[in-house]
């Protein structure tokens, strides 16, 4: 690697500044440093990740460089026996001094925000097989006993040292990467083939494209978001899965929707605070606040609101975050629930008891933070 692990990661710690988050100082550092090879760059990824999720344990006043080589150790340390660090400490040192009063916290889920990421791959249906061999050093996911495994669950954990953006299957559009917990969203709203969908904050397109692969390319999918950026990489993703029945708009979520078809169908997977994210992006937890989250709420709330109104009767609304926040979960779907009496909630089928809410831990899918609510329009 020619510079030592613990001055590339200093390097990039010292890019990091406000405006400038972690994973953002890191994409650029690798992008310039075209000498470091995959497993170079895997392991300073790794190391500046390790490094803000020991952070509140590290001296300060030492150099950048024996902090990393510090937080390694606890990492090490900590994934031989995760019970060497008290709760006491995990729940003062691991998250922000705001988030008790925002989640209970227990200890399997602060542990589990201490441990280092899976990484999660969504198949195209039939392909899962195919692709688990094609890849090799893949898993299928071991579900809680609360999941409905749905039938077409194509998800798989790769644990190779290979970089899979490169990989003939994601080449093709035959995988995508896709957190386990954005997949069982799709899932959740499992659209029928020939419907009519709306995926309101459709962002990049992760899960448009999961949900057109649901719908076997058929009906109708509107895919929108504020961002013209976001929906060109969203179409460029759609050309390589060979996604076709959709079509893209700007929506701002200030108005009702920039079309006028009524929906079999509607998710709104929301901006959030990312608490839910925290165990990929430890950095997050440092950068996040109370305020951040009350500005949010305000955002959801009228996001779901406005796009209520494209729901046909008879059809559903979902809402999904990757936060655990109470005010961004519950708070939320209880205030649309109070505001709202033309829908009722509506039982979620990866539930294996009947429930239109979920809160998808970490600690129990090895997967991001996720909530999930739904409703169906009765009148």
């Amino acid at each position: 690697m020619g510079q030592t692990l613990e001055n590339h990661t200093a390097l990039v710690l010292g890019s990091v500044r406000p405006g400038v988050p972690a994973d953002a100082a890191l994409r650029e550092y690798l992008t310039a440093n075209r000498t470091l090879g995959s497993v170079g760059k895997r392991s300073v990824s790794r190391a500046v990740f390790t490094y803000f999720r020991w952070i509140n344990w590290l001296d300060r006043a030492e150099s950048v460089q024996k902090q990393v080589l510090r937080a390694i150790g606890y990492q090490t340390r900590f994934d031989k026996d995760p019970l060497s660090v008290k709760f006491e400490a995990l729940a003062s040192r691991a998250v922000p001094s705001w988030f008790a009063g925002e989640m209970e916290l227990s200890a399997g889920y602060l542990r589990c925000l201490q441990h280092e990421p899976a990484l999660w791959i969504r198949t195209k249906a039939g392909l899962a097989e195919g692709i688990a061999k094609a890849l090799g050093s893949c898993e299928r996911p071991v579900p809680p006993d609360w999941l409905r495994v749905p039938a077409d669950l194509s998800a798989l954990r790769y644990r190779g040292p290979d970089d899979l953006h490169k990989a003939a299957g994601f080449q093709s559009g035959s995988f995508e990467i896709q957190d386990l917990s954005s997949q069982l969203v799709g899932h959740a709203c499992a659209p029928d083939p020939g419907a009519t969908w709306w995926d309101a904050c459709a962002g990049e397109g992760g899960k448009a494209l999961h949900l057109s692969d649901l719908m076997r390319n058929k009906g109708m999918l509107w895919a929108t978001d504020r961002s013209v950026r976001r929906l060109s990489v969203l179409k460029k993703r759609a050309a390589r899965a060979g996604m076709f029945n959709y079509r893209t708009a700007v929506w701002t979520g200030a108005s009702s929707a920039p079309f006028r078809t009524p929906c079999d169908g509607v998710l709104v997977d929301a901006p959030c605070s990312g608490v839910g994210t925290w165990q990929r992006n430890p950095h997050a937890r440092w950068t996040t606040s109370i305020e951040d989250v009350r500005e949010l709420t305000a955002v959801q709330t009228a996001l779901l609101g406005n796009a209520a109104r494209s729901v046909k009767v008879g059809g559903r609304l979902l809402y999904s975050v990757c936060t655990l926040t109470r005010s961004e979960t519950t708070g939320v779907a209880d205030n649309f629930e109070a505001s709202h009496r033309d829908f009722e909630p509506s039982p979620l089928p990866i539930l294996l008891a009947s429930g239109a809410r979920a809160f998808l831990l970490p600690q129990d899918l090895n997967a991001n933070g996720m909530f999930i609510a739904a409703w169906k329009r009765v009148r």
